[in-house]
């Protein structure tokens, strides 16, 4: 199966050696603020609901999740 380029991405940024692991969150943090800005962008216009979106945000939180990083977890109507 393909993967995303948001997958590739996170796969690159976790896999980086030289990269240390609050630098690693911090990577995937700007990418989540992205992902979700990009979202509520979308969800005040006429974007597509099925945009993959969703994914990028479920791939991004689980990597962050693997670094036991502290992410505040929001609900639809905080995006």
């Amino acid at each position: 199966m393909p993967i995303t380029a948001m997958e590739q991405t996170i796969r690159e940024i976790m896999s980086d050696i030289h990269l240390r692991r609050n630098r690693k969150i911090h990577r995937l943090m700007e990418l989540r603020s992205e992902a979700r800005g990009i979202q509520r962008a979308g969800s005040e216009s006429a974007m597509s609901v099925d945009d993959g979106l969703q994914d990028d945000l479920r791939v991004i939180e689980k990597a962050l999740r693997q670094l036991d990083a502290d992410i505040e977890e929001k609900g639809a109507a905080t995006l």
